[in-house]
């Protein structure tokens, strides 16, 4: 059985003892799965460990898919020291046999609770009881903490109020001695992308997501962009809502400390292939976690072949932690029923003076779309001042090498190991527990860099036709050799950016 690196490094931290606002987790973006967009309240130790299983089987966990994430509904209760009790109908076992097992299978649990005195679906919350439920989490091995924002009492309305109330538990999971990851779920109420990084490793910025690409929806109801401030963030938001409404504090997020869009909708049945692939990329570039939301249980060979793509990971778990910012909107497009139409132009540095470009198509037809060099180096220097203007640019298509719909349904139907390892084997696929990201890429490793269509040359446009509510994922690599240097914008980039 490998043993993933991010469980041997919560196994070092925790020897170590966990003192610094940087608690040494999360340094690239967390991936894995969570029950709640598919499978709300129908919780079960049962359920927790067949996944577990699928993630191995399906190569998942190879490719940093490594939290398994317990959300609502867990709990029956506290006992008579105040500490919270698990349901015991749920998870005979208790919730420390749960974490043993993940944990003898190289997998990290997570758990759930709410900064209130109940939980969304109105269990026993932790407000005011955050070092009872912290010591609990730890006794239990926990390493992973969702905290939601439901029944707050009132406690809520400026930055200050929501940062103290959220601090006492990151106080009291850092006293326990144990590294959890500690993931706010304050909905962005009240900035929390101003201070999130503070007490954090990562923290919600919209609404709850639900599985469409761009529908609008009343209940999803901080429509204006240009304010982060909502007092009503929501649920029911789309794909391009979470990302119009990012789009303004991408730049917030950093190693250690992300944005988080919410959980993944892919496989969930709401969108198109074109605009799950479109989703799981957005996803990715802009650093927002990975977790898994469908029901792996019934996951089809599409669902596992987007998620999969090493490729489009590779891009998330950058060593070099800057996400993706949008350079270019444009709505004069053609809309749908819904009078939703736009384009958007994304781009992003990663390690290896490689860039990121993702030409997102929402509008309701196929368009041609273009962006110049001038355009995605911006953040380089404007109107074309940066280097990389005058230099010429490999062009890579991150979904080209895409498994096959035959390859992934043969993972899933596999009768034993060796039937599945023969398949991972057969197509060389990327396996991160052998090789991590970081040094598939400075290893310049072909299955992480996706397939070369082109040439942009200098001063010149990226250029390509994009389906209705798709997204084109371009990798550019340097076409002569060095590329021009970039300055550290924080600590220890430029040591990243040479990776």
């Amino acid at each position: 059985m490998k043993v993933i690196r991010n469980a041997c490094a919560v196994a070092s931290l925790w020897t170590a003892g966990v003192h610094a606002v940087n608690n040494g987790l999360g340094l690239t973006p967390q991936m894995g799965w969570n029950n709640w967009n598919s499978l709300f309240c129908d919780v079960s130790e049962s359920l927790l460990l067949d996944t577990a299983e699928i993630l191995i089987e399906a190569g998942l966990r190879d490719l940093g898919y490594n939290y398994v994430v317990l959300d609502d509904c867990w709990s029956d209760g506290r006992d008579e020291t105040g500490h919270l009790r698990p349901d015991l109908e749920k998870f005979p076992n208790g919730m420390k046999s749960v974490a043993d097992h993940l944990h003898r299978n190289g997998l990290l649990f997570g758990m759930y609770s709410s900064a209130g005195e109940l939980t969304c679906a109105r269990y026993e919350g932790s407000l005011d009881y955050e070092k009872e439920d912290a010591e609990s989490f730890a006794s239990w091995e926990v390493d992973y903490l969702k905290y939601d924002n439901c029944y707050n009492m009132g406690r809520m309305g400026s930055p200050l109020t929501s940062f103290n109330r959220y601090k006492a538990m990151w106080d009291a999971l850092n006293a326990t001695g144990r590294p959890i990851f500690y993931s706010l779920c304050n909905w962005g109420e009240d900035y929390s992308h101003s201070w999130g990084a503070s007490i954090s490793n990562s923290w919600r910025m919209s609404g709850d997501i639900y599985d469409s690409f761009a529908r609008p929806d009343p209940i999803c109801s901080c429509t204006n962009f240009d304010n982060p401030l909502c007092v009503s963030p929501g649920s029911q938001c789309s794909v391009l809502f979470i990302l119009n409404r990012v789009a303004t504090f991408v730049d917030k997020s950093q190693p250690g400390a992300w944005n988080d869009l919410d959980m993944l909708e892919v496989g969930q049945g709401g969108m198109t292939d074109e605009e799950y692939k479109a989703h799981f990329a957005m996803w990715a570039a802009v650093k927002s976690p990975l977790l898994l939301g469908n029901d792996l249980r019934v996951m089809d060979a599409k669902t596992l072949s987007i998620v999969n793509n090493p490729a489009i990971i590779a891009l998330s778990q950058d060593p070099m932690g800057e996400p993706a910012v949008r350079v270019y909107r444009n709505e004069n497009v053609p809309k749908d029923e819904y009078g939703i139409g736009e384009t958007h132009v994304w781009s992003g540095r990663l390690a290896l003076g490689d860039q990121v470009v993702i030409l997102l198509n929402v509008a309701d037809e196929d368009l041609q779309m273009k962006v110049p060099l001038s355009e995605i180096f911006i953040r380089d220097g404007p109107g074309g001042s940066a280097p990389q203007v005058s230099h010429d640019w490999d062009v890579y298509d991150l979904w080209a090498n895409r498994m096959a719909d035959s390859d992934a349904q043969s993972i899933l139907d596999a009768k034993n190991e060796a039937a599945r390892e023969a398949v991972f084997k057969r197509l060389n696929w990327y396996n991160s527990t052998e090789t991590a990201y970081a040094d598939g890429l400075q290893k310049q490793d072909s299955r992480l860099m996706g397939k070369k269509i082109g040439t942009v040359n200098a001063g010149g446009v990226l250029e390509s036709s994009v389906e209705r509510h798709s997204a084109k994922v371009f990798r550019l690599r340097s076409a002569n050799g060095e590329p021009p240097k970039r300055k550290a914008t924080v600590k220890d980039k430029e040591i990243k950016d040479e990776l």
